[in-house]
């Protein structure tokens, strides 16, 4: 178990929130695929050790887990949506061919930030930023 799920559960504590065995397995799984899944992907692979979890379920603990701040929702293209639990600052990249997110960082993205505040006086509270292309897998697969 990586310290990524130790510090989400300690996090969730102190929020007041009850951590069952589900509440844990969602959190995990999403902390370690890093593959921004779906609610369904996250139901699918969990149903096997959780026979009496629904969507439904997973659908109502990825809300609590945005809600307490831990989960973000990305909306993209394809109308599904992937959930992320990495909520510091970073940014995707996205395959247009099988829909696969990838992080990164850049550090001088927060120059972007205070560059727009000083040229417009607004108060920066975060960027989205998406790259789009054709992932590794799938440009092999075009050649």
């Amino acid at each position: 178990m990586g310290s990524g799920v130790q510090h989400a559960l300690e996090q969730l504590k102190t929020t007041g929130v009850r951590i069952t065995p589900q509440r844990h397995a969602i959190l995990t799984y999403l902390i370690e695929s890093m593959n921004h899944p779906t609610a369904d992907e996250i139901y699918r692979a969990l149903e096997p050790k959780f026979p009496s979890m629904s969507v439904a379920t997973v659908y109502n603990n990825l809300k609590m887990f945005m809600e307490a701040g831990m989960v973000r929702e990305l909306t993209y293209g394809d109308n599904s949506s992937r959930f992320d639990a990495n909520v510091t600052d970073h940014y995707h990249i996205i395959c247009q061919k099988c829909g696969k997110i990838e992080d990164f960082s850049y550090p001088s993205l927060h120059e972007v930030e205070r560059e727009a505040e000083k040229a417009t006086g607004f108060k920066v509270n975060g960027l989205r930023m998406e790259l789009y292309g054709i992932c590794g897998c799938c440009s092999n697969k075009q050649h």
